[in-house]
């Protein structure tokens, strides 16, 4: 085939040398310090092209690649790494293709290329330029004999192309042949169109059964362990940091005596820290204690046969540190053990990361990349203004006596980058992501965390820094991945389980989660679908609720809204139709069932419930995503149950006494008020109601005097409402 390179083509870059870098300088950003490879390695690290800090570093091996292809291979990866697609290639491959990508698809492309190459081997073909089309139809077919997905053989078929793409660049090219779905249109080249779904939707939201117990510890080890395992941990720094200074001297000797050996004999347990396993003499604990050296430890140990009675008496190593943390108004420690707080602080760690993934709605990759700092205490001037111009969360604003608005009752903003679709200006991929135009804005619980991560890592410092949150790890770069944040949770709830059973706390044990291990993104989708469906739920939803829902409303206020995909809206968009379409059909069932309605929007409500599709085993796809966002768009015919009020919300912006922002497709349910114009309940909701009274009656009856009085009003009200139900409710056919 004859090249499409022409002279001078600046697209076209010269051939490298065996000592040519395998990332030219002009891709590696100044602050980027992980080192180059030369072409003629056999590893290739693409860690100089790699500026998130939350993505792994990832590299491309030669050594399984055949010697015969090895050289073409090589040639086009570098020309992938180094250069560009021409932009009227581009403009046929649509708006989302891109000149170059990162290194991460620079791994897996290379890695699809060496299968093919692996595969041509075994067939006695040793030149790219021999994979004509019926080589190129005869693999596909055999690659997909494995069972794949659809959408994952088009990103094979894509990777595929890429090679001859960029064989096009080379100022040698192979001549490899045109993949035939190039031409033909690649529906006949895919598997059938039986494959999992996949993308943001298709993640299962955390069971409530996991993610209250999971968020009940992790704000537990944030508000109230934070400070004794902080003073942990720098107790046992500042015994460790002594114990490796101590000289050897006759008084160290004979107080490491007068510690040690009255134990021994006493028959008490000794102090120990536990070894693969095994139970081993602690001596940075008891050298630091005693004033001996580290030296001095080992030799009394081997003199006096130690290890033989540590591992019949294994003993405690607390650290003089003060517990003030509170289980059900019980100390929930006696003392911290040397050993034990190197774990805690892993624990805590993983608490103030599970807050912060779950209560912002952030990607993982976009909490990996928050920094020390991210989180500023929001300055109120002197006329008890602030800069912050934020859709109001609530119906009242606390103020100082002075009528000002308080300090910390200002919202707190986080400032932070992203990293998705992030492109410069030619379009290509940038690992750094860019700072987020609009910040998130942090409820409390969330700044908290923050403010204990803050403590755990130096100013500036990546909040998930591998560095400090791994005193194994100390040499590792950028924040803490994926990976061992998956396996750091596990280790939580496993601990968190243990404590529990151990307090006999069975409501706070975690359970297993029917769609597998807790993963790091299904905390983003788990927000969505609590939000839309369970205000006031288990965990304080209503807090959720209003932080989330109240801000995202305004589409333009979060730069959600101006990607070219719309990230949390799509999300928030399909299961609060979901949610609604589950509504109107209860609604539709209890009238079935001869339940009378009230309410003013009783026909509005039923007429609704009656051209509402039921929803079920519904697959949710990209285009039911669409659908969903004009479903919620019919102002006045969606419906939404709010278990709070006892009532349904046949929701119309003009009449809504909630307030919902300019646009708003659902209500504010945390903010329902009596009176409005678009409240409908069934019997179903009276009866609950009447139920709900005599549980506060019960309450009012062991309150105080004054308290019990107002739990007694608040009853009565109830059951006002549901009285007032039963003289105006009607049945649907008397009400059509």
């Amino acid at each position: 085939m004859t090249s499409l390179a022409l002279e001078k083509d600046p697209y076209v870059l010269e051939l490298p040398g065996p000592d040519s870098p395998v990332v030219l300088d002009r891709w590696i950003s100044p602050g980027n310090t992980h080192a180059n490879a030369r072409y003629g390695d056999v590893v290739w690290p693409l860690a100089p092209l790699i500026d998130n800090p939350g993505t792994s570093l990832c590299k491309i091996n030669w050594a399984k690649c055949p010697s015969s292809l090895l050289g073409q291979l090589k040639l086009t990866t570098w020309i992938m790494i180094n250069g560009q697609l021409r932009p009227t290639y581009l403009k046929s491959r649509g708006p989302r293709a891109r000149g170059r990508a990162g290194a991460y698809e620079f791994q897996e492309t290379c890695s699809e290329w060496i299968r093919l190459a692996i595969w041509l081997h075994k067939r006695h073909i040793s030149d790219l330029n021999a994979c004509t089309d019926d080589v190129w139809r005869a693999y596909v077919a055999e690659r997909w004999k494995g069972g794949v997905g659809r959408r994952y053989a088009e990103r094979v078929c894509a990777r595929l192309t890429d090679l001859w793409a960029f064989d096009q660049l080379s100022a040698m090219p192979s001549g490899i042949a045109q993949p035939p779905w190039e031409s033909e249109g690649i529906d006949d080249f895919l598997p059938a169109a039986e494959g999992s779904a996949s993308g943001e939707n298709s993640t299962e939201p955390l069971d409530p059964q996991v993610l209250g117990p999971l968020l009940v510890w992790a704000i537990r080890f944030v508000d109230d362990f934070a400070d004794d395992i902080l003073r942990a941990w720098a107790e046992r720094c500042r015994l460790t940091a002594l114990a490796e200074r101590n000289k050897a001297t006759p008084a160290s000797l004979t107080a490491l005596r007068e510690f040690i050996l009255p134990m021994a004999r006493s028959g008490d347990p000794l102090p120990s820290t536990w070894n693969r396993g095994q139970p081993t003499m602690a001596r940075t604990y008891v050298a630091a204690v005693t004033g001996a050296s580290l030296g001095q430890v080992d030799r009394l140990t081997q003199s006096h046969q130690l290890s033989a009675l540590i591992a019949e008496r294994p003993g405690p190593c607390p650290l003089n540190v003060s517990i003030t943390g509170r289980i059900d108004g019980k100390p929930w420690r006696e003392d911290v053990n040397f050993d034990e707080a190197a774990e805690l602080m892993r624990h805590l760690g993983t608490a103030a990361a599970i807050i912060c993934l779950y209560l912002t709605g952030m990607r993982p990759q976009e909490v990996q990349g928050l920094r020390s700092g991210c989180c500023p205490d929001p300055a109120v001037k002197e006329d008890g203004s602030t800069d912050r111009h934020l859709i109001r969360t609530s119906a009242d604003t606390a103020t100082t006596a002075a009528g000002q608005p308080r300090p910390e009752d200002t919202p707190h903003l986080i400032h932070g980058r992203h990293y998705k679709n992030v492109t410069d200006d030619d379009g290509n991929h940038v690992s750094a992501g860019e700072e987020r135009t609009v910040p998130w804005v942090a409820i409390t619980p969330v700044v908290n965390a923050i403010r204990v991560l803050e403590r755990m890592v130096p100013p500036g410092e990546l909040l998930l820094s591998s560095a400090h949150h791994d005193s194994y790890q100390r040499g590792h770069r950028g924040a803490l991945k994926i990976q061992s944040l998956k396996q750091r949770m596990k280790n939580f709830v496993d601990w968190a389980n243990h404590e529990a059973q151990v307090r006999g706390l069975p409501e706070q044990v975690i359970a297993d989660d029917p769609h597998g291990p807790i993963g790091m993104a299904r905390f983003r989708r788990t927000l969505a679908w609590h939000i839309a469906r369970r205000p006031g739920g288990l965990i304080a939803l209503a807090i959720q609720y209003g932080h989330m829902r109240t801000i995202l409303d305004a589409r333009v206020s979060s730069g959600y809204g101006s990607r070219s995909r719309t990230g949390m809206h799509s999300v928030l968009d399909v299961e609060t139709a979901l949610a609604a379409a589950e509504t109107a059909a209860k609604l539709r069932d209890r009238a079935a069932a001869g339940e009378k309605i009230s309410g003013p929007a009783a026909r509005r409500a039923l007429v609704a419930a009656a051209d509402t599709p039921r929803f079920e085993g519904k697959v949710v796809t990209t285009t039911f995503a669409r659908k969903a966002t004009k479903f919620l768009e019919r102002d006045g015919v969606v419906l939404f149950d709010n278990p709070d009020a006892m009532l349904i919300c046949a929701f119309k912006r003009d009449t809504a006494l909630c307030e919902p922002a300019p646009g708003a497709n659902a209500p504010r349910q945390y903010d329902c008020r009596p009176g409005c114009g678009n409240a409908v309940r069934t019997d179903s909701h009276a009866r609950g109601l009447r139920i709900r009274a005599d549980e506060i009656d019960q309450l009012a009856a062991a309150a105080p005097e004054p308290v019990g009085r107002r739990l007694h009003a608040n009853a009565d009200r109830l059951r006002e409402i549901a009285d007032t139900h039963d003289a105006t409710a009607q049945t649907a056919k008397a009400i059509a």
